[in-house]
């Protein structure tokens, strides 16, 4: 018996969903997480009142750091890590923003042109056309892939881990013949399916998505794509947070939980897991647009009482997130963002912590500074 042998008949021992014959008609207890339900929705409420509570320029910059989010988690989920740079230059190159550095990687490129055009269309029906425009924007330009294309392979589509002597076959998807009805099927009941909840949606769309697997390569980053057009069309807005940053900090837990639902029809666990992950993700979108509120209210009263060389540097501490400049800042990093002297840069700091903008930590050569929110 070959390997392909030894795995189809192991595989023929485990009943996936699209196998049994009430597929698609998945069932769940919504009572079970209705009050996580309400949660979402109040949440979503707040936070885009407090996105609109921004002066629009700090709005735009604040979508453009949920997007960049989005686009490196949404990639690392599947193992492909891109530079920032590259990511944030493409979408604002894409929204009409300014940009100071031109993206060199084209996937990731092709990665931020869809999530834009997921941001620019999530008002318009789901077609073939876009899902098929999707796939070609995100592996154009991977040679060995039929971008825009159904999968087309006689083979099974499995996802298969281990080594190739002793592997264990996670999941196996609809044959390629059956994709072009499926997909059929799948776009009537996602533009047919505006009563549902919005996180309920997205969660159903995702699970059925991925069941169907009807693309070569690139089926979850597009599965999630879909997570947002759902969640953005529930709530009338783009959305206000990233969901892949929440499902790549519980990356083993999300593919553990699609698993166990591609088994069966009744979906409710999956859906509990999927609306509390949107949770957390909410969680951290707030944090993020609490810290550019404060941001702002920081600059417009200190913007005029700094000299350049100061405001280069706090820009700096606080260009991303409350975390992302660690260890605080001294005079020799002073002096590398600024490209002054130590006695300039001591000087400069000393004023800021008159100014109690900055509050010091340690002394002598150890003293290090942190911004004073």
């Amino acid at each position: 018996m070959t390997i392909f042998e030894a795995i189809t008949h192991s595989n023929r021992l485990i009943m996936y969903n699209w196998q049994r014959e009430s597929w698609p008609h998945f069932e769940f207890n919504i009572h079970s997480f209705e009050p996580e339900l309400s949660a979402f929705m109040l949440k979503s409420g707040e936070l885009s009142g407090k996105l609109l509570a921004l002066p629009i320029e700090q709005r735009t910059e604040m979508m453009v750091q949920l997007m960049v989010s989005e686009a490196l988690k949404t990639a690392e989920i599947e193992g492909e890590n891109y530079s920032q740079m590259d990511i944030m230059s493409s979408i604002r190159k894409n929204l009409g923003l300014p940009v100071e550095h031109l993206a060199k990687n084209k996937n990731a490129d092709g990665l931020s042109k869809m999530l834009v055009d997921v941001r620019k269309t999530y008002e318009q029906p789901l077609s073939e056309k876009q899902l098929k425009s999707w796939h070609q924007l995100l592996m154009g330009n991977s040679p060995h892939i039929n971008a825009g294309k159904w999968r087309s392979d006689t083979a099974p589509m499995q996802i298969v881990s281990g080594s190739a002597t002793n592997p264990t076959v996670h999941y196996e998807a609809p044959p390629s013949s059956r994709v072009p009805q499926e997909m059929k099927h799948f776009i009537d009941w996602y533009n047919e399916s505006a009563w549902m909840s919005p996180p309920v949606k997205a969660a159903v769309a995702h699970l059925y998505f991925e069941s169907i697997h009807p693309f070569e390569d690139g089926n979850g980053r597009i599965g999630r794509a879909l997570v947002e057009k759902a969640l953005s069309q529930g709530l009338n807005c783009p959305l206000p947070f990233s969901i892949s940053k929440a499902i790549e900090a519980n990356k083993k837990a999300y593919y553990h939980s699609l698993q166990q639902a591609e088994k069966g029809l009744d979906i409710s666990d999956w859906i509990h897991w999927f609306v509390q992950t949107l949770l957390e993700a909410q969680t951290y979108a707030d944090k993020m647009i609490q810290f550019t509120i404060t941001k702002w209210h920081f600059f417009s009263v200190f913007e005029h009482k700094l000299n350049p060389r100061q405001n280069k540097v706090i820009n700096r501490m606080l260009a991303d997130d409350p975390d992302s400049f660690q260890g605080g800042m001294n005079v020799r990093k002073y002096v590398g963002i600024t490209g002054t002297s130590r006695a300039t840069a001591s000087r400069d700091l000393q004023e800021l912590v008159s100014l109690q903008i900055f509050t010091p930590l340690g002394s002598g050569r150890s003293a290090r500074y942190e911004v004073v929110f």
